[in-house]
């Protein structure tokens, strides 16, 4: 199916299987992350994974909605920690209800998740559950370096690309992987599709971060949010390698400040283009994406099927999926 069609598919299922029931001021916040919308990226992938091995998107259903379950779980508990007033251009929950609403609705999706994985066999509920279990405490590994580098002055950029692997990169991995071992896929497919996730997932992030701040469209989130918020990104990091002394000093005495300002946005900005950061950038981000595409060539497809995962990795790089 195309990408579109399996977002169809699944957003019925979520129709289906989302519902509020009591306690409302519980399982409201919950249906309401859940339908904000976003480009199901992950869900899609796990659908679509199942499809080219073989097996049935319908069966995959369930385990894409766990993927789509803790993803929104972490989404709902990041935006309490960077206190964020948006979420795809709609108030975010801790912010429509208060922050214990989305503290305990982010745990109830966290376990949703983990059940939703009982509707498959013993062996497949195993392993689902087991890679589920080892992504989300990678994910909350990712978090904590996140946040760790906040009050850290000597983050490499090799420690950040570890970090975004683990906070994002893991769980498209997972989602790709997900749908091959409820295809019964052979062991080296399992393994090659989570990898083409994994660098996917980096270039993803790598890219999610350059939009944030040279992007013209709205992708529903704050305008240079990772600057107001001092995040320390490939753009900022790479910046202090390649920067003078007195340009580094000019970029952490930016950081210092925690308000919103314009002039530090521009400020910061100027230093960014002033050493090529953005073309750098986009370097990075063509790596880990031809990364991806080699790890496709490992296998054991049809190339009319490789060609689906090369197509779905360029589009997604393009930002039309």
């Amino acid at each position: 199916m195309k990408t579109e069609e399996y977002k169809v598919q699944f957003l019925k299922h979520l129709q289906k299987r989302v519902i509020v029931k009591e306690p409302v001021n519980l399982y409201e916040p919950i249906a309401y992350i859940l339908n904000l919308g976003g480009k199901r990226l992950r869900p899609i992938l796990t659908l679509m994974s199942c499809d080219l091995f073989g097996g049935s998107s319908i069966n995959a259903l369930d385990a894409a909605l766990a993927i789509e379950m803790f993803h929104n779980f972490s989404l709902v508990h990041d935006d309490i920690m960077d206190d964020a007033p948006l979420r795809r251009s709609q108030k975010t929950v801790h912010e429509k209800w208060d922050v214990n609403a989305g503290i305990l609705s982010g745990d109830a999706m966290l376990v949703l998740s983990s059940q939703l994985l009982e509707s498959y066999n013993g062996e497949q509920f195993k392993r689902l559950n087991t890679l589920l279990n080892k992504t989300a405490l990678e994910v909350c590994e990712g978090q904590q370096y996140d946040i760790d580098f906040g009050t850290r002055t000597n983050v490499t950029v090799t420690e950040y690309i570890n970090m975004i692997s683990l906070k994002t990169a893991v769980l498209v991995a997972t989602s790709l992987k997900f749908g091959a071992i409820i295809a019964l896929a052979e062991e080296n497919d399992i393994e090659n599709i989570y990898n083409y996730g994994l660098n996917l997932g980096i270039a993803f992030q790598l890219q999610d971060d350059y939009l944030d701040v040279f992007g013209t469209k709205d992708f529903g989130k704050q305008k240079a949010g990772d600057i107001i918020e001092n995040k320390k990104t490939y753009l900022f990091l790479r910046t202090l390698e390649l920067a003078t002394k007195n340009d580094c000093e000019k970029l952490l005495k930016w950081y210092e400040i925690e308000q919103f300002s314009e002039d530090k946005i521009n400020g910061v900005i100027t230093l960014f283009k002033k050493y090529k950061i953005p073309e750098l950038m986009e370097v990075e981000i063509q790596k880990y994406t031809l990364k991806a595409i080699q790890n496709i060539d490992n296998l054991l497809l049809i190339d009319v099927k490789k060609k689906v995962l090369m197509k779905f990795a360029n589009e997604l790089m393009e930002r039309k999926v």
